[in-house]
């Protein structure tokens, strides 16, 4: 062996040795006990563990094992995040496959009512080509700015839509056509029925207004069609303006016929609206004009019971007439209005005797007159009448309420 070979042989020994030296040191140097940091210790803290302690820990300890434990934390926090977003997903998967079958459900309705829109639509193409034909010959004698609305709407708008449409227009093709006599018949009938219909009433008087305003049957009628429409309201500024315009319209009934009864009852009927509408000042001049126009009702037309009953109000509200309600009258009039409870119910009793069943409100204030006279029995019967009237019209809350409290007023 040459001596080069024994001095690299002796080097490579040395330097082993060194390594081995160090390799001991560093071992014994993390085997030193508190300088490890304890791991199921440290996954037991709270998640009140900041960075900055980790950073304060980080510089207390000395060293690679500090770098070695600050990765072995990270990685045990990204491992946890990743645990969380797997169960997260879990959690949707297992979601969407509740989902899916509702889904599937929801898709096929849709696309059946569709199929079925697709299958229909063509018949109902066919069907409104064939009424826009035959309007078409109908309307011929229309001006050429109806002829475009009536297929402008035809165009615009839906099935339903043009049907209530077509509907509408035949209506008023055909009451263009009524005669005064047939219209205030129409007029007398739905002024007879139900709330909806005195509606109607009303909207088909309004569309005449033009063409009979100058006859006096129509004008009267128009007027008591507002006095319908002030009963209906339930909005008081709506009611307000219903009276005022029916007044008005009351007022020019009267100048062009001062002889017909019935301009001067629904004139007195629309007055006693307004006097409810207003104040103290209101009510005592239309309450005035209220009386002399229902007066003048009275001698015109003695067989009408609306008339009997209004005036029957009149003289129970009068009954009830406080002090400053009799001055103000008196100082508006010079005179202070008088009656009493016998003259009311006379005028009730009045109404019934011409139409026996006339009215709920009749028989509500026929039991009031009673009670306030002391005879309890009469005014029980006359409850139980309204009562029995009122359980065949339902939606009259108000007269089943006032009904009510005078039942228990009287027990």
């Amino acid at each position: 062996m040459s001596q080069s070979t024994s001095k690299g042989l002796i080097f490579g020994i040395v330097m082993g040795t060194a390594g081995i030296s160090l390799i001991i040191v560093w071992y014994q140097k993390i085997r030193k006990p508190g300088t490890t940091m304890n791991l199921p210790k440290f996954l037991s803290l709270s998640n009140e563990f900041h960075s900055i302690d980790l950073q304060d820990a980080v510089h207390s300890e000395r060293g690679p094992v500090v770098v070695l434990q600050q990765s072995q934390f990270q990685i045990l926090e990204k491992l946890n995040d990743l645990l969380m977003s797997v169960e997260e997903l879990k959690e949707e998967v297992k979601f969407l496959k509740e989902a899916i079958p509702e889904l599937e459900k929801h898709v096929r309705v849709e696309l059946r009512g569709k199929i079925a829109t697709r299958r229909t639509s063509p018949q109902h193409q066919v069907a409104r080509k064939k009424k826009a034909e035959a309007g078409r010959g109908i309307s011929t004698s229309n001006s050429s700015e109806e002829a475009e609305s009536e297929g402008g709407y035809v165009t615009a708008q839906s099935d339903t839509e043009k049907g209530h449409l077509a509907g509408h227009k035949a209506n008023k093709k055909s009451a263009k056509r009524l005669s005064l006599p047939v219209l205030t018949q129409m007029i007398d009938d739905l002024h007879l029925k139900s709330d909806s219909d005195k509606q109607k009433s009303f909207e088909l008087l309004c569309h005449y207004k033009n063409k009979y305003k100058g006859e006096t049957e129509f004008i009267w009628r128009l007027t008591r069609a507002y006095a319908d429409m002030c009963d209906l309201s339930t909005d008081m500024e709506e009611k307000k303006k219903y009276a005022s315009e029916g007044r008005d319209l009351g007022e020019r009934a009267i100048s062009q016929a001062p002889k017909n009864g019935y301009c001067h009852l629904w004139y007195a009927n629309l007055c006693g609206y307004v006097a409810e509408c207003g104040g103290l000042q209101n009510k005592i001049k239309y309450g005035h004009l209220f009386k002399k126009h229902l007066d003048r009702a009275l001698e015109l037309i003695p067989d009408e019971p609306l008339s009997y009953y209004l005036n029957g109000r009149y003289c129970y509200s009068v009954c009830k007439l406080n002090w400053m309600e009799k001055k103000m009258a008196s100082a508006l009039f010079g005179v202070v209005p008088t009656s009493t409870l016998e003259e009311a119910l006379r005028n009730f009793l009045k109404a019934e005797e011409l139409k026996p069943g006339y009215s709920k409100y009749n028989y509500v204030y026929l039991a009031k007159c009673y009670k306030d006279l002391g005879q309890k029995e009469n005014a029980l019967m006359y409850c139980d009448s309204a009562l029995l009237v009122c359980s065949v019209n339902k939606k009259d809350h108000q007269a089943q309420e006032e009904l009510e409290n005078l039942i228990l007023s009287l027990k």
